[in-house]
């Protein structure tokens, strides 16, 4: 299992600050409020790090490792960055599991001289940056979302709550326990938050194992349903959480690990969170962890996103687009009304390619709103966010003014685009930020605010005056120098230094006039020198503070109009998120619908029924990559039928290594999840009905850091296929019983394919090199023969990639063994001891013979006891030290009976 990011801090964890100086006893005070993070700790213009973090730092980032001072007898070691690369190196950290804590100067170095000499820049912690929390754009995949989940298990019922910081979306999902692996993986998180009680749980174990995030385990008191509750409430700022639905307590209490957690990493700063999303274990086609790995939906086998479905159908012109298509890829619904809404909502942008083609040429302009919302909120913006908000705000009024003003279900826009349009419509709030940031925000403005450059010429007056000054200080100067060598006759120079500031400055024997006592003289004596006497002016000297306040007076001035700016944003949050998620959607819509002409595809019939028909069907990922190359690829049909009653609910596959058996298993698998996922498929026709659950053993792999070979994880999958598969699920299944003898393999894969058609009823297909399991077809009512054809010519193997109705006569082994070059001669010693294993009639066994294919009913499993029940029932966890020891007098109640 993936360890836990937090580990306890032991007594040394943190070093004592006895007897070390004022600033060394300011970063150890931060590092004793984050012993478990790496702190980031400002001194000027680098960051630097200390102790044991720097030993770490400096091994992690290859940055040099040196010393400073000493901290009771010992070198103290330090590393250092600069602040303007920390995103750098912070990706770098973030990436290998660290977590990092950035205590910033929260004072400038002149105000803490004015509490005295040898005062302390005040610092604090300001930030925790771990992988689940990040929202800078340095640091994230801007096509891919970045979630933090959290995992609670309460009265049997298991919950995740999810995340995404960088755009504000919350979803809470309560489902069963077998469903949380499922559940989990569905949202592909940067970071899970467990209570560390569940470290104990297998099951629960199991499934983090197959989330892809890093795991961080939390204090089991943080996920009490009361307390976190209350944390929650106080993150939305309400009195209850009624509002947003009727919470089961497994998700409150998920929902409370969230905000404990962003409480101590934002450092009290509050997010802008969208509402929960609720959607219970029905909303969604469960997926399993080890079928999102086998069909490669969104990242391939080797963790890479190209190569895999998702990569393949994206046409997605926004970043926000991109992440709402790989939530749907990821999610697909299970409910026929959503599903069909969004293929409405595809088809209908297929059929007006002109408007859809402008539609996407106005979304390329588009920016990212969400994530600049976000960081504006938290803030960690700057004015790079509200240009990309003004941009957005632009782009939606340009985009709503493209669709037909009516809105009649037979001419206008189906539901899905007419909920986008609307949301896209400008309240007059919105209008008004919009017109703010296009009048006062310059047209490029620079990342960071304390650059300034950002507001408009002539949006605020003080603020011109002040950059006047700033910026005509020359051309002042010089005029000022100009009428004192005619009022003096004396040849002036204007000069300035950090001592005296601007003055006059003449030669010693030009400046004996001016020295002798007259009358009133303006020219005012500060300083003489070997060579050079310098003089001053009241109105030099007014100048002199005029100049020097000017740069910073107008730099305040942008700092408060920006603040303003961003008062506002936060203020606006949820309708601003609200148009960014309108943008997106229409995005993914749009390129579904970009993606179905390019590969002519079709829109699928959704149903509640238990059929599943594919006329023509193509691998759209390995028929994308054959196309590449300039060949054509062979489309295949597909019928199967829950019921039985139409054709066999499950297809027994057969035929030779290289003939394409897997393609077309996980060629139907992934027009399941295309389908549901509410996009059209490749293929001349498609009926399906909804599936709930998508089961996918195909291709071999062991798990060396379980101890499992390959044999036992196909095992271990195949266990949890037999045990979750419904009637209404769809399975595929590759080779099952290899990697053990071969009448073991066999007996596996025969009893296998029984139980998946008698028990569990599901739709299967089932490819095998067991030729012996083709006599399942006359056994078992509901089972059919599919084969993948090839031909011999002339000594070769041809592959047709053709499914054909009936069973392979052979495997073609020995041929496929040459083809991938192995030596004539082991070719040609492989052929002969086929022949002569083939031609032994003593090892023809009748399989009417075995009872071992016979399939029996188990035995069942002996009751269970009143004590056992009630023992059962009691969660120890959730018992006051009462509850307990009534529970206790009860249970013995219980064993007198």
């Amino acid at each position: 299992m993936n360890a836990p990011l937090v580990h306890p801090p032991t007594a040394d964890a943190v070093p004592s600050s006895e007897g070390t100086t004022p600033v060394m006893a300011q970063f150890l005070a931060a590092k004793a409020a984050q012993p478990d993070a790496i702190v980031f700790f400002r001194m000027g213009d680098f960051y630097e790090l200390f102790f044991k973090d720097a030993e770490i730092a400096s091994a992690a980032l290859g940055i040099t490792l040196t010393k400073r001072g000493k901290h009771q007898g010992q070198d103290i070691p330090m590393a250092g960055v600069p602040v303007h690369a920390l995103d750098g190196y912070l990706a770098r950290l973030i990436r290998q599991g660290f977590k990092a804590a950035i205590c910033e100067q929260l004072e400038a170095p002149s105000e803490a001289r004015k509490r005295g000499s040898k005062a302390v820049v005040h610092r604090d912690i300001v930030r925790v940056v771990t992988p689940g929390t990040l929202t800078e754009d340095s640091l994230l995949d801007a096509r891919g979302a970045n979630r933090l989940a959290a995992v609670s298990v309460r009265k049997g019922r298991a919950a995740v709550a999810v995340v995404e910081l960088s755009a504000g979306s919350v979803d809470a999902v309560a489902c069963s326990l077998e469903d949380l692996g499922a559940t989990l993986a569905s949202f592909r998180p940067s970071e899970v938050l467990v209570p560390d009680r569940l470290f104990s749980d297998e099951a629960t174990k199991a499934a983090l194992d197959g989330s892809g995030g890093v795991v961080q385990a939390l204090p089991q008191a943080l996920a009490e349903p009361v307390g976190a509750r209350v944390r929650v409430e106080r993150l939305y700022g309400v009195a209850s959480l009624d509002g947003f639905g009727a919470f089961e307590e497994a998700e409150v209490s998920a929902l409370g690990l969230i905000a404990a957690y962003l409480e101590t990493t934002q450092a009290g700063k509050i997010p802008a969170l969208s509402p929960p999303r609720r959607s219970g274990d029905s909303g969604f086609l469960a997926i399993d962890p080890a079928t999102r790995l086998s069909l490669e939906i969104d990242r391939t086998q080797r963790g890479e996103r190209e190569g895999s479905l998702l990569a393949c159908i994206d046409r997605t012109v926004t970043s926000g687009g991109a992440r709402a298509l790989a939530e749907r890829i990821a999610r697909p619904l299970r409910d026929p009304a959503a599903i069909n809404h969004g293929l409405d909502a595809v088809e209908w942008l297929l059929e007006r390619r002109d408007l859809r083609r402008d539609l996407r040429d106005g979304l390329r302009a588009s920016s990212d709103v969400a994530r600049a919302v976000s960081r504006l909120v938290l803030g960690r913006g700057g004015p790079r966010d509200l240009a990309a908000i003004r941009t957005g705000l632009s782009i939606a009024e340009g985009i709503a003014g493209l669709f037909p003003p009516e809105r009649e279900p037979l001419i206008g826009p189906p539901t899905r685009i007419v909920a986008c349009l609307d949301r896209l419509t400008l309240s007059p709030e919105l209008g008004r930020v919009l017109v703010d940031l296009a009048d006062g925000l310059v047209a490029e403005p620079p990342h960071l605010a304390r650059d300034g450059g950002f507001v408009s010429a002539g949006y605020r007056p003080e603020l011109e005056e002040a950059r006047r000054l700033r910026d005509d200080s020359r051309r002042v100067v010089a005029d000022l120098e100009a009428r004192a060598v005619a009022e003096a006759g004396v040849p002036f120079k204007i000069r300035h230094n950090a001592v005296l500031g601007y003055f006059l400055e003449t030669s010693a024997r030009a400046a004996e006039p001016l020295l002798r006592p007259t009358g009133e003289s303006p020219f005012i004596h500060r300083q003489t020198l070997a060579n050079q006497v310098r003089f001053t002016t009241v109105e030099l000297s007014e100048l002199d503070a005029k100049i020097s306040q000017a740069g910073y007076r107008a730099l305040a001035i942008e700092g408060e109009t920006f603040e303003g700016w961003r008062t506002t944003v936060q203020s606006l949050a949820r309708p601003l998120q609200a148009v960014a998620e309108a943008l997106a959607e229409l995005d993914a819509h749009a390129a579904l619908a970009e993606w179905a002409e390019e590969v002519a595809g079709v829109r699928p019939a959704i149903d509640d029924t238990s059929c599943f028909e594919v006329t023509a069907g193509r691998h759209p990922v390995v028929e994308a990559a054959v196309k590449a190359q300039g060949d054509p690829y062979t489309p295949n049909d597909c019928k199967l039928d829950g019921s039985g009653v139409a054709c066999a609910r499950l297809s027994i596959v057969t035929g030779p290594n290289m003939a394409g058996k897997s393609t077309f298993l996980r060629q139907n698998a992934l027009l399941v999840v295309l389908a549901q996922a509410g996009a059209f498929v490749p293929a001349k026709a498609m009926r399906l009905g909804v599936v709930d659950r998508l089961f996918s053993r195909v291709g071999a792999g062991d798990d060396l850091a379980r101890g499992r070979s390959t044999f036992m994880t196909e095992m271990v999958e195949t266990a949890a296929i037999l045990t979750q598969a419904t009637d209404r699920s769809f399975v595929v299944l590759d080779e099952i019983g290899r990697g053990t003898a071969t009448y073991d393999g066999l007996a596996i894969a025969w009893a296998v394919a029984e139980a998946l058609h008698d028990r569990n009823r599901t739709r299967t297909l089932f490819a095998t090199h067991y030729h012996e399991l083709a006599g399942l077809e006359t056994r078992l009512a509901h089972v059919c023969n599919l084969s993948m054809r090839a031909r011999e010519w002339n000594g070769d193997l041809v592959f047709l990639h053709e499914a054909a109705p009936g069973a392979a006569d052979r495997s073609y082994g020995v041929q496929v063994a040459k083809l991938a070059g192995v030596p004539a001669a082991v070719v040609s010693r492989a052929r002969e001891v086929l022949d002569r294993l083939e031609g032994e009639k003593a090892a023809a066994i009748s399989l009417d013979d075995l009872p071992l294919f016979a399939m029996a009913e188990p035995a069942p499993p002996p009751r269970s006891s009143a004590v056992e029940d009630a023992l059962q029932a009691i969660e120890p966890d959730e018992l006051s030290p009462r509850e307990a020891l009534e529970a206790l007098y009860r249970l013995k109640g219980l064993g007198r009976r």
